[in-house]
């Protein structure tokens, strides 16, 4: 099974993601400043699906620790 949140904020993940779309914009012909915002759009959305899942999860260990600190089970 794959674990969606690992893979989505994972910055070689993303970093693999702009170097190909870069690439096929280059072999497209794309000018520099298209493939430097497109690149710069994609990086843009990857930080906010990071921060997202990222809240997420801190909200998620908030809810499970009690107000003695200890983790409910």
């Amino acid at each position: 099974m794959i674990n969606w949140k690992q893979k989505l904020t994972s910055r070689k993940l993303w970093a693999a993601i702009v170097g190909f779309v870069a690439a096929i914009l280059v072999a497209f012909g794309s000018s520099d400043s298209d493939v430097a915002q497109i690149t710069a759009i994609i990086m843009a959305g990857a930080t906010v699906i990071s921060y997202i899942i990222g809240e997420g999860l801190v909200d998620v260990a908030r809810a499970t620790t009690n107000s003695n600190g200890e983790k409910d089970v």
